[in-house]
């Protein structure tokens, strides 16, 4: 009964990535940030100042409960108010710079690179109060593909007092946190890697945020993943990505959808680290694999 059930499974994954068989090229699918398309908005959730952004990839990219990636920058003084989800988790990364995160009505600091979860339920709000823009990204996983919803507590959270410590739950992409991996899934050379945040974090089908670095030269080899869709964000640095039999070149500040089942490799072809943020949802719960090709 176990392996019928496990078969059903693989075999649900499969059809749900049908409709991505047509696509675009690769190098058409590569997302690339550009600020000269950043949205400004004013009184996000009620919210403090401005926040510039623009979606990087919209939901109709996934075949999982991934809802978007934006990408942006708040100005000093800009923010998004204090609000919650009943139907969404979201995340907030901090890219460059600092600001005030509150989490459930707690307060503090956080120095990027960085990341906060926001989980389903919990209310949360982000300000910038330095002197300086600060580089942001958000990326949301509903409960139900393509709901979005959001209750607003009308509190831009402007002079709210400080826990030196946070409560809540964060991760900083420290190079010194990762751990040497040589060899990665076939790859030559010696990577680096941490898995920044695991699937006990989340309520949804978001599943982990990776960090990984790959030094001048190396290289991660094949693999593929039946259950699991991954965005892959470029930090810093340069290399050329794999996915199929479609190689294209990817550098700071671009993104990219690996579907389900999709067979992808990464390589630093440039001059210095190549740092990579690698988010993963699943289509169940739990369902974590990771399946290396010869």
């Amino acid at each position: 009964m176990k392996s019928l059930v496990n078969t059903l499974l693989v075999l649900s994954s499969l059809l749900l990535a049908l409709p991505s068989m047509a696509r675009e090229p690769l190098p058409e699918r590569i997302a690339s940030t550009d600020p000269g398309a950043y949205r400004v908005g004013s009184g996000a959730h009620q919210g403090a100042g401005e926040i510039h952004y623009d979606t990087l990839i919209p939901g109709s990219a996934f075949t999982t409960n991934f809802n978007f990636v934006h990408r942006g920058f708040l100005p000093p003084g800009g923010g998004i108010g204090h609000h919650f989800h009943n139907q969404m988790e979201e995340m907030y990364f901090i890219l460059d710079g600092e600001a005030e995160f509150t989490i459930n009505g707690r307060t503090s600091t956080i120095k990027g690179p960085a990341a906060v979860p926001c989980r389903m339920g919990d209310s949360h709000a982000i300000l910038n109060v330095t002197d300086k823009p600060v580089q942001w990204m958000n990326i949301a996983v509903t409960t139900r593909k393509g709901i979005y919803d959001n209750f607003d507590l009308g509190d831009d959270r402007v002079g709210a007092a400080q826990d030196k410590v946070p409560v809540f739950v964060n991760a900083r992409f420290d190079k010194s946190l990762l751990q040497p991996m040589p060899g990665l899934h076939g790859g030559t050379g010696t990577a680096f890697y941490r898995r920044a945040l695991n699937p006990d974090v989340f309520f949804t089908n978001w599943s982990y945020v990776d960090h990984l670095v790959l030094p001048e030269g190396v290289t991660v080899g094949k693999k593929r993943h039946a259950n699991v869709e991954e965005i892959y964000y470029i930090q810093s640095g340069a290399g050329m990505i794999t996915v199929n039999d479609e190689t294209a070149p990817i550098s700071k500040d671009d993104a990219l959808v690996i579907p389900l089942n999709d067979v992808h490799s990464i390589a630093n072809t440039g001059d210095s680290d190549l740092q990579i943020l690698i988010i993963g949802a699943v289509t169940q719960k739990w369902m974590l694999d990771t399946i290396e090709m010869e």
